[in-house]
């Protein structure tokens, strides 16, 4: 007799987000140097109606809360984790932005390993194109 394979934590999430109705996901990634392009990608998913989550610190501009740069490089450590949390939990990623760095870069890369969908703004600066 064999017994069924029992859920992975990734079709568990599946199952639930379903069982919740819940609308797509979408994660915006890219240089935080992009974080009025990333609002007005929110803005359009948003309106198109999918979840959208994306960096929510850009510590590029001036902040008590990372103005410290032993607690900044700690942030950008948990910042990191936060976003590929993000990742696991979206259905789609979002590139935003004319450039990408080596973080945006890991980013695409652990989303791909993932099977998730990635499209970009700039198709040109796609990694694997």
């Amino acid at each position: 007799m064999s017994y069924p394979q029992p859920l992975t934590p990734e079709e568990k999430l599946a199952d639930a987000k379903e069982l919740l109705s819940l609308p797509r996901i979408v994660v915006i990634c890219g240089s935080t140097r992009f974080m009025a392009e990333m609002n007005d990608a929110d803005l359009r998913e948003t309106a198109a109606g999918k979840i959208v989550v994306k960096p929510g610190c850009d510590m590029k501009a001036p902040h008590a809360l990372w103005s410290d740069p032993v607690e900044a490089a700690a942030l950008k450590v948990r910042l990191d984790d936060l976003h590929r949390a993000k990742i696991r939990l979206a259905d789609e990623v979002l590139v935003v932005g004319d450039y990408i760095g080596d973080s945006t870069r890991a980013e695409v890369a652990y989303a791909r390993s993932l099977g998730k969908s990635v499209q970009f703004t700039h198709p040109e600066v796609d990694p694997d194109a």
